[in-house]
């Protein structure tokens, strides 16, 4: 479920995987919607953290690896490349970008102790 996850932009996908996950891990566990056991008593029993924090987490390492290669590496450039002329009407497409920002917001991280942590 989570292969490539780290490259998408899945702010409406992610409760849906969430979802999907839980619903296997009752599946595992033997357990129903009707036994009235909450999520985090069943991710507890198993040691199994929730998919979109996995995400969260593949993807800040993904952005720590990128941003500290050289400055001349293809990638580095096109994260740091601003693009010139302006959007069309309305609200702008979510990017990675900021996805990246919300995870290092709601997480309370600078881009600096990413790099740091990551290595």
């Amino acid at each position: 479920m989570m292969r490539g996850a780290e490259t998408w932009e899945i702010k409406k996908t992610e409760p849906k995987m969430d979802v999907a996950k839980m619903r296997t891990l009752r599946l595992m566990c033997g357990v129903t919607r009707r036994d009235n056991i909450r999520n985090e008593v069943i991710r507890g029993t198993t040691g199994v953290r929730k998919l979109s924090d996995k995400i969260k987490e593949s993807r800040l390492r993904v952005y720590s690896q990128v941003m500290r290669k050289d400055e001349q590496y293809i990638e580095r450039r096109v994260m740091e490349m601003e693009v010139q002329g302006t959007r069309r009407r309305g609200r702008p497409k979510r990017r990675w970008v900021d996805c990246i920002k919300d995870d290092l917001r709601s997480n309370g991280l600078t881009v600096h102790e990413v790099w740091v942590r990551g290595r």
